[in-house]
């Protein structure tokens, strides 16, 4: 599983996945524009909500939880959350100061979606609170994927990091036997994904006409992790 050569998650210009730029014309385009509908700024927030619909697509669908058989909780989709955001915005600095701020806005959608499911899950009084503690561990995350994936991290170091932020209810460094096999597979998705980031376009990047990798055939062919 996750063995196959890295590819471009770019979706190609005839797929119905696509989400274009509207093309208003007359009147309407002049009034949009006096209201800077069509700015820098504008295009760009209207690209970073459509990244992350394809973050919560991947995370928050049944598949990626069948794969790497992880119950579905509040702590896991949040990690699912973060290693998915650590993977745009990863990408998004190869891009420079561009990819840097089309990265603040896909954070700040990121943050309000994780205040809405904090408080759907019915944490309301310590709201504050707990936004504090998710930044930290948001922020402790994304240090520990970027360290584990440089060139000179020890060959385990990644999947040791899968297994602390993702599988671990109790805080151990190291994956037990069990679930072994499902980290291993969850490193490699990631590390692919990596790749796969790599190779698409920054015009894909930044209108967010990509997908992740499906899951979909790997849930559908029944076999778990290999």
């Amino acid at each position: 599983m996750f063995w196959s050569k890295p590819c471009s998650l770019a979706l190609p210009h005839d797929s119905p996945l696509r989400v274009e730029e509207p093309n208003y014309q007359g009147i309407k385009h002049f009034m949009l524009k006096l209201m800077m509908f069509y700015s820098k700024q504008s295009k760009s927030i209207r690209g970073a909500n459509v990244v992350y619909q394809r973050i919560i697509s991947q995370v928050d669908k049944p598949p990626i939880y069948e794969v790497f058989n992880l119950e579905k909780t509040f702590k896991t989709t949040f990690s699912l959350l973060v290693l998915h955001m650590w993977l745009c915005l990863r990408r998004l600095k190869q891009e420079g100061k561009e990819g840097v701020e089309f990265g603040q806005y896909l954070y700040e959608i990121y943050n309000h979606d994780v205040e809405l499911r904090v408080s759907k899950a019915g944490v309301n009084l310590l709201l504050t609170k707990w936004m504090k503690e998710l930044e930290k561990i948001f922020y402790g995350n994304i240090v520990a994927y970027d360290t584990a994936i440089l060139p000179e991290a020890k060959p385990g170091d990644f999947s040791n990091v899968i297994w602390r932020n993702i599988f671990s209810e109790d805080g151990s460094s190291t994956p037990d036997d069990a679930a072994s096999q499902s980290v291993q597979a969850m490193a490699r998705y990631a590390r692919r994904e990596v790749c796969c980031m790599t190779l698409t376009d920054k015009e894909a990047l930044f209108s967010g006409n990509f997908m992740f990798t499906s899951l979909q055939h790997e849930n559908r062919s029944g076999k778990g992790p290999q």
